[in-house]
């Protein structure tokens, strides 16, 4: 019978040392509060490394649209210029001409007024000339009012032609209209 009795014991010293080993396993798997803290301040570093970064690369972006804004704003009219350059030659070659001929002159002129329209067309830069037109607002400035035929608030004369670019007003034409009958 003692055997028997020494078994339970030994079984309990068995189930205590299992128990035992367990719980260092338990113990060495889960990991400390420190490991733990180290853990979460390693990523919260990489995910803070991660934000600065792509704030520097958003600043970046908006660094460099701000300097090809800047840059198209102050090139846009470059080819515009040049075009307007061969114009401005030939006034200046029109006005070194020695002869002293009206008709040399004139013909100068309209050279240049070709070139001139040339360059307005290329640019699609419209010419507004509303005679016999409705008044458009938007189109025509009337500065007056004339007795005519025609019918009220119709551009009867312009005074000054205007300009559109790119279906855009640049400048209205200064017209005079006529009055209700």
């Amino acid at each position: 019978m003692e055997q028997q009795e020494n078994k339970p014991q030994v079984d309990q010293q068995e189930a205590a040392t299992a128990s035992e080993a367990l719980a260092e396993q338990t113990i060495d798997t889960t990991p400390s509060m420190e490991e733990m803290l180290q853990e979460s301040e390693r990523k919260a570093q990489e995910h803070y490394d991660a934000w600065m970064y792509a704030k520097a690369e958003g600043e970046n972006i908006r660094r460099r649209a701000a300097e090809d804004v800047s840059k198209a704003q102050k090139f846009a009219v470059e080819r515009f210029s040049n075009e307007m350059l061969a114009v401005m030659d030939s006034l200046q070659a029109g006005m070194a001409v020695e002869t002293e001929n009206v008709e040399s002159f004139k013909s100068g002129m309209e050279l240049t007024l070709k070139q001139l329209t040339s360059v307005f067309e290329k640019f699609n830069i419209v010419e507004i000339n509303p005679i016999a037109e409705k008044l458009d607002p938007h189109k025509h400035q009337a500065i007056g009012m004339v007795d005519s035929e025609q019918e009220a608030n119709t551009v009867v004369t312009v005074m000054q032609k205007g300009y559109s670019l790119n279906d855009r007003v640049l400048r209205p034409a200064l017209v005079m209209v006529a009055k209700g009958k």
